[in-house]
């Protein structure tokens, strides 16, 4: 299996560099010998170092992507040669997952998280997959890859269960469900021939912080992910106040709307006039085309129709279908988007990202992300 350390260490690259002198700070945040890195810097200093595609705003299965290699990232701390870590969320399906017991519950577990799995593998066109682990422990860090199988669904078994969680195993691994979080949790084994990246914390970190800004001229940030200006969350869903759901006439669905004609393709995903009242300058004005990129890297020519500007289309209007209905949500012809099938396949939201006023990027986003889009002011 590859290794990303070794391919670091081979062309002299900047990961394990990067790793070592974000370790070395840990100071800052603890007194322990055991080096601290919080996983987003771990994520983000991969992408930098690899050039990998971060995928981790979108919350898939997969937090890079490297052509159509699907990367999972880990790191966390362990004392063994174990650890049990956190694979998947189910709040979405908390509801449906409480009418199930035993190995009925741990065989819809897995058939979930396979769903989620496909569903990423669908939506980046991922062809292999595996995990990449940076292991904490006193002094060092342990960096190695292992496997990113699915739940092997006919090979469940040794099932447990008590109060707060269940616990089976399918062959391959080791699995924990804790019912109060909707969390599933995986066994991760260290190998032995992980490879070890010593550290040496420093004992004053501080000090190294004022010597860096009394001889370096610091640059200040950009802020390149403002919300409403370089980004807005679309809800593929309607609501009232006590629920969520899908037009059936109208959006995804709006094939099937009534009066002439329409194409099984025909889609558009809805804008509220909310997001045009607080962000009047995110989108081009009506009707002027602009380049919408998918997860896949393929362009699509879209624009804002219909009435108070509320629909997002593509010209044509099935290349939006195509990606969306077929190939994500995997709807056949003349069958309905339904707030259940978004809920089992954890997404309810896109995210828009605007790269300038002609060019945009359109992702999925996990359930809810709307609803905290718009409470987050």
């Amino acid at each position: 299996m590859i290794s990303f350390a070794e391919i670091d260490k081979a062309n002299d690259g900047d990961y394990l560099k990067l790793l070592s002198a974000v370790s070395m700070l840990s100071g800052l945040f603890s007194e322990s010998l055991v080096p601290f890195v919080n996983y987003r810097v771990a994520e983000n200093i991969f992408c930098r170092s690899f050039k990998a595609e971060n995928l981790s705003r979108s919350d898939t299965a997969f937090d890079a992507k490297i052509n159509s290699l699907g990367i999972g990232l880990k790191t966390f701390t362990c004392s063994k040669d174990n650890s049990i870590e956190k694979v998947a969320e189910f709040n979405s399906l908390s509801r449906v997952l409480k009418e199930f017991k035993g190995k009925d519950l741990a065989l819809k577990l897995g058939e979930f998280r396979n769903e989620r799995i496909k569903l990423a593998n669908r939506i980046y066109d991922i062809e292999k997959s595996l995990y990449h682990i940076v292991a904490r422990k006193e002094k060092e860090l342990l960096l190695y890859e292992t496997d990113y199988d699915f739940i092997d669904l006919e090979n469940i078994h040794s099932v447990k269960e008590n109060k707060a969680s269940l616990q089976f195993e399918d062959g391959l691994h080791f699995y924990s469900f804790n019912y109060s979080k909707s969390t599933l949790f995986r066994r991760f084994l260290i190998p032995s021939k992980a490879y070890r990246l010593p550290i040496e914390i420093i004992d004053d970190p501080y000090a190294v912080l004022l010597d860096l800004l009394h001889n370096k001229e610091i640059i200040p940030a950009v802020n390149r992910f403002a919300k409403g200006k370089n980004y807005v969350i679309l809800p593929l869903y309607g609501r009232t106040k006590n629920e969520k759901f899908v037009f059936e006439k109208s959006g995804l669905n709006q094939w099937n709307a009534g009066g002439r004609k329409r194409d099984v393709g025909e889609m558009y995903i809805p804008i509220p006039i909310e997001i045009h009242k607080k962000y009047p300058n995110f989108f081009p004005n009506r009707e002027m085309v602009f380049n919408l990129q998918l997860p896949t890297g393929e362009i699509l020519n879209a624009k804002l129709c219909q009435e108070n500007s509320k629909a997002l289309m593509t010209n044509p209007n099935n290349a939006l279908s195509d990606w969306l209905l077929r190939k994500v949500l995997q709807l056949k012809e003349g069958e309905l988007a339904t707030i259940e099938k978004l809920d089992k396949l954890g997404f309810d939201s896109v995210i828009i990202s605007k790269m300038d006023n002609e060019n945009f990027k359109v992702d999925i986003m996990k359930t809810n992300t709307y609803i905290e889009f718009c409470q987050d002011e």
